[in-house]
């Protein structure tokens, strides 16, 4: 009895997707993570964990809070290109780039920082954060890794010429056209979708884990014009998305025209695939952030390994596996451990692809 018990631990253990903190040769905490892929029927390709979970879409969303600004012809009216729709779409490292184009995006809209609700964030990029300190520099809301999004919520509001204080709470018509498209990619009932204030102020959506991947595949698959602008846009400024060394960035630079990924926080990651037209959604249930590009890498090179050898090929590029493994540091700089994931995705007997691409 004791040997079958390890037996069906250890087999459930395999079926568990998880990252691991190894410190020295011991295994520290484990992460347990949730995570699906669906097409956009939103047919089953594989799972893991609960993909029913209900959690916040943070900063995954924000492909979809853009949706507006595009397919209202804000951004064609503002002059708004596939740079901008991509900053659109950001959580962006604070790098000089990402704070003069969302500036650029304010000023052709007429509207000025201090029209921004968002507060500053401390940049993503270590070395710009590092830079930061160094210089004593006093951050404005430009400097948020979403000022991006709220450039392009303001500019929403200005073209239809909605009032644009209070543009970032639930009661204003820019959120409330927001919630239409989180509704429509996502299948879900605009009175089922959870709302809270997210940490940049703007509205942010709790949904099932299924919703969100299913938002993601009709993203990767749909042919509706606005829909492949965004797509086409993360994918062809992945620096704007993220910034330099970031998981999501060197992911579609590596793997261009065949993945568009985006994190959130809480361990929250989300990703389509167009040529194969599927989605991905995950969340690392203890909301560990190191650990959702860990898990999101591990998640697409299992789907790659069955569908696509051009994702496969990308996810096996040093830019690339430099994520999927990451050491742990002390405060002198010496390696002390890593983080790593282990456990299986459970793959679909029926509608499993054989695709490649």
């Amino acid at each position: 009895m004791r040997r079958e018990g390890r037996l069906d631990a250890y087999l459930v253990a395999m079926l568990e997707l998880r990252v691991e903190s190894v410190r020295g040769d011991r295994v520290e905490s484990v992460h347990s993570v949730s995570a699906l892929v669906v097409d956009p029927r939103g047919q089953l390709l594989a799972s893991v964990g609960d993909p029913d979970l209900v959690t916040f879409w943070r900063s995954a969303a924000k492909p979809f809070q853009a949706m507006p600004l595009v397919a209202d012809g804000a951004a064609d009216r503002y002059g708004y290109g596939a740079a901008a729709i991509a900053l659109a779409c950001a959580s962006h490292s604070s790098e000089p780039g990402h704070i003069a184009l969302a500036g650029d995006m304010l000023a052709r809209a007429g509207l000025e920082e201090s029209d921004l609700a968002c507060g500053p964030h401390v940049p993503l990029s270590p070395e710009v954060a590092a830079q930061v300190a160094r210089e004593g520099r006093a951050l404005s809301p430009l400097w948020s890794n979403c000022s991006g999004k709220h450039a392009g919520m303001l500019a929403l509001a200005a073209h239809h010429g909605w009032p644009t204080a209070g543009y970032e709470r639930a009661v204003h018509r820019v959120q409330e056209r927001i919630l239409v498209e989180v509704s429509r990619w996502t299948g879900t009932p605009q009175d089922a979708v959870g709302r809270a204030v997210d940490g940049c102020t703007a509205v942010c959506f709790a949904l099932p884990l299924s919703a969100m991947a299913l938002g993601y595949a009709r993203l990767a698959a749909s042919d509706d014009e606005h829909a492949v602008r965004i797509r086409s846009a993360m994918m062809a400024h992945p620096w704007n998305v993220g910034g330099t060394a970031r998981p999501c960035t060197d992911l579609m630079t590596a793997a261009p025209g065949t993945v568009f990924a985006k994190i959130g926080a809480e361990g929250v990651y989300c990703a389509g695939l167009p040529g194969v037209g599927l989605g991905v959604a995950l969340k690392v249930e203890d909301g560990d952030m190191r650990c959702a590009p860990i898990a999101l890498l591990a998640v697409l090179q299992q789907v790659a390994m069955r569908i696509s050898s051009t994702l496969a090929a990308a996810l096996a590029r040093p830019d690339v596996t430099r994520h999927a493994e990451v050491v742990i540091r002390n405060t002198r700089d010496e390696a002390t451990g890593y983080l790593r994931a282990r456990g299986s995705l459970r793959f679909a007997t029926t509608g499993a692809r054989s695709v490649r691409t």
